[in-house]
């Protein structure tokens, strides 16, 4: 539909609009404050931050710039609510109005203390701050690594309470204690310290800063940070904020320290004092080896041996008492010895009365053998002739006659039976003749056919075969003749087939008896 004449309304451009309208909206709203909670959070490649500003009705587009982005005292995260100031601007890309935050902090501590107090749970049912997990501090370390800031008073602090305690080697790592890049700092440094080898590799950790607001001191709440101390394989210790304060790391650290001079406190021992345990040990051990020395030379002068005379004054006369008595010892043995002799003597029995008594018995034993043997004769002839009179050969030829009469029987009712089967196998063994015939080669080479065999008789079926070998034979019908590649052939007759046997028709079976 085309314009009214009358109508003197400017035509605007696209652009001309979305310029103007941002204008407006910037002019407007140049600083404002707003409450909500974080939606979606984003940070891109080049450092700026996208986030949404939502609440239960609305979302507000939110970006952060990246020089800004590095001043948060806090990570943002989704679901965290918070206080954006900036400024509403639009879009004309997109036709979106937006806010370019200049700065951003949680909306009071309850919500931090709420958002702290949720990640304390999760790491707490994870394991991360179970008392097994902790390292024991090592007594003496000879290199102790801080991560802190180096332009801080805590640095200052550490490295003079070491010098005054116990002199010993201090590397520094550092890093940022505050701010949004603060926590991926100390995260690196915890982990650059475990990842070192050598005599550079600190025996002892600790991890400090001094006191300030709980957003001062969320880097040390972030997870990655607790996460790298849990896994630090070297002892950490931690010492953030005054002794009031208490951070996540203070929990999975391996001692807590409530300042960072009581953090150097506990890392080394004070050497005046250890020389004195050592002075006074010393003169312990030395008063300990004068009494030793002394009881050994008692027990030694209580010891003492005698002189060699007086040890063999004893053994002497000992050796005197039983020379006197070793005659009379003899001649008490021996007389025992004959008494014993007398009285086995007597019990002993002469050799001739033993043959006289064993002759004896062998004569009587002869004499009832005899007898015996009469006796033994008679019952045995008595037994057989009553065996003999029980025996007649009328049995035997009965049943001899009855067991010959069966026999033949059998025999001629078997007979039919034995030339039926004689007769099939004769008919089966001609048709499986027949057969073979039919299928053998000889029959195939008297139909026109050969078989080509080399010198060794192995078949030759190809022309590349035959060409290749000087003499070849070829078996037809008649025999097998030899061939070569000048021509030449011999012959070799056929040999003669063997006559078969003759065969035998069941006429000829001989008889079973």
């Amino acid at each position: 539909m085309a314009d009214s004449p009358a109508s003197n309304m400017p035509e605007l451009s696209v652009t001309e609009l979305s310029m103007a309208l941002k204008r407006t909206i910037e002019t407007a709203y140049d600083h404002v404050r707003v409450r909500g909670e974080l939606g979606r959070v984003t940070i891109a490649r080049s450092g700026h931050m996208y986030a949404d500003l939502k609440d239960d009705k609305a979302v507000l587009n939110t970006i952060m710039w990246k020089g800004q982005v590095p001043r948060l005292p806090f990570r943002p995260e989704e679901g965290l609510e918070v206080i954006a100031t900036g400024r509403l601007s639009t879009y004309p890309g997109r036709s979106n109005y937006q806010l370019i935050a200049d700065s951003l902090r949680p909306a009071g501590v309850g919500a931090l203390m709420a958002l702290l107090e949720e990640r304390k749970k999760k790491l707490t049912a994870e394991g991360l701050f179970d008392e097994h997990h902790k390292k024991r501090l090592p007594f003496l370390p000879v290199t102790v690594g801080v991560v802190t800031s180096p332009t801080g008073a805590v640095i200052r602090d550490i490295l003079h309470r070491i010098r005054d305690r116990f002199p010993v080697r201090v590397i520094l790592w550092p890093a940022l204690v505050q701010g949004d890049t603060a926590a991926p700092q100390i995260t690196a440094a915890i982990r650059g310290f475990n990842a070192m080898i050598g005599a550079d590799r600190p025996d002892v950790l600790i991890v400090g800063r001094g006191g300030g607001s709980i957003e001062d001191l969320w880097p040390f709440n972030e997870e990655d940070v607790v996460r790298a101390a849990f896994e630090s394989e070297i002892p950490l210790i931690s010492a953030v904020g005054h002794e009031t304060d208490t951070t996540l790391i203070d929990f999975v650290s391996d001692a807590r320290a409530p300042t960072p001079t009581g953090a150097a406190e506990i890392a080394v021992p004070v050497r005046s004092e250890l020389q004195l345990q050592l002075d006074d040990i010393g003169q312990r051990l030395k008063r300990a080896l004068v009494r030793n020395i002394r009881r050994g030379a008692e027990r030694v002068e209580a010891t003492r041996l005698p002189r060699p005379e007086r040890l063999l004054e004893t053994k002497r006369q000992r050796f005197d008492a039983v020379g006197e008595r070793l005659p009379r010892a003899l001649e008490t043995q021996v007389e025992r010895r004959g008494a014993r002799l007398d009285a086995i003597g007597a019990g002993l029995v002469s050799p001739k009365q033993i043959v006289r008594e064993k002759q004896g018995k062998l004569e009587t034993l002869a004499s009832r053998l005899g007898a015996g043997l009469s006796q033994a004769a008679s019952k045995k002839r008595i037994a057989f002739a009553r065996s003999a009179s029980r025996l007649r050969p009328e049995p035997l030829v009965s049943d001899t006659r009855r067991a010959r009469k069966a026999l033949s029987d059998t025999a001629r009712r078997a007979r039919p039976a034995l030339d039926r089967i004689l007769a099939a196998k004769h008919r089966a063994f001609a048709s499986e003749e027949k057969l073979l015939e039919t299928l053998s080669y000889q029959a195939t080479i008297k139909r026109g056919y050969a078989i080509v065999r080399d010198a060794n008789g192995k078949v030759l079926r190809t022309i590349s075969q035959v060409a290749d070998e000087k003499e070849v034979g070829l078996t037809l019908a008649d025999g097998q003749i030899n061939l070569s590649p000048t021509g030449q052939a011999t012959k070799t007759p056929k040999p003669k087939a063997a006559k078969p046997a003759p065969k035998k028709d069941g006429s000829d079976q001989g008889s079973l008896f």
